[in-house]
């Protein structure tokens, strides 16, 4: 029996400020981006859904730590999550605390066609600075680029630079790695140096501008695979035009 690929989702915002409704907005984003999802059940102990007639009420009244509990649609054969983190200053760039969404969902035909409006559905909710959205086993070769190893720092898998930790990025709007769609606000698309018009011709095919002048940026036309050459090949090379993604840019 083969694993059900996922797309693992994550946006990077602001820290949530009391009952911050950026919860609720980007819950509400992702439901309208994808038809027919609605994210109205939360997990019991043994992983039971649990329906919740008043979501939206009970979101806002469960927001601690910075986050909010995990929700989902309720349909154990077809499973799409949500939650949200807060992240310490301690471990983030800049000192400054940051508010995290996660959400995962199957790579499918429906969620491939939507991912793009699905990942700027969320970002845009939370007001983040930057996200993006990558298959899970591509995911997991690039969290090698940050993880530090026994003798110390990183040591990537196929080539892909090694990159900073999250609290050595000297400003939260620098994203601190790529993804095959990359959600970059007005402020990180400007601390990165994009669009370039001349250097960015081919990005700019597979970009696409958000209402608050953000931009979500796709590598590849199919969901990233890094045991293809060409995709490997234009995740490099993003590398290579943004060295400031993952703090690689001498200062």
């Amino acid at each position: 029996m083969t694993t059900r690929r996922r797309l693992l989702i994550i946006v990077y915002a602001p820290a949530l400020m009391g009952k911050d409704r950026r919860t609720l907005d980007s819950v509400h984003g992702m439901e309208k981006a994808l038809p027919g999802l609605r994210l109205e059940w939360r997990l019991a102990k043994g992983g039971r859904p649990i329906a919740l007639p008043q979501r939206d009420a009970w979101l806002v009244e469960r927001i601690e730590d910075g986050g909010f509990p995990l929700m989902c649609n309720g349909d154990e054969s077809y499973p799409v999550t949500v939650m949200g983190r807060g992240r310490s200053g301690l471990f983030s760039p800049g000192g400054q605390a940051l508010f995290e969404v996660h959400a995962k969902l199957p790579l499918d035909e429906p969620v491939i066609a939507s991912a793009a409006a699905v990942l700027e559905g969320v970002a845009e909710g939370a007001c983040a600075l930057w996200g993006e959205a990558t298959p899970d086993d591509a995911a997991l070769d690039i969290a090698y680029q940050t993880a530090p190893t026994l003798q110390g720092p990183p040591s990537p898998r196929r080539g892909l630079p090694a990159l900073k930790l999250f609290e050595h990025i000297r400003a939260p709007e620098i994203p601190y790695y790529l993804g095959w769609l990359n959600y970059w606000s007005a402020a990180a698309a400007q601390a990165i140096g994009f669009p370039d018009t001349a250097r960015d011709a081919e990005l700019l095919t597979r970009a696409r501008r958000t209402a608050t002048g953000g931009w979500v940026v796709q590598l590849t036309d199919a969901p990233l695979d890094l045991d293809n050459p060409a995709h490997l090949d234009a995740l490099l090379r993003a590398y290579e035009r943004f060295p400031e993604i993952g703090g690689r840019a001498a200062p």
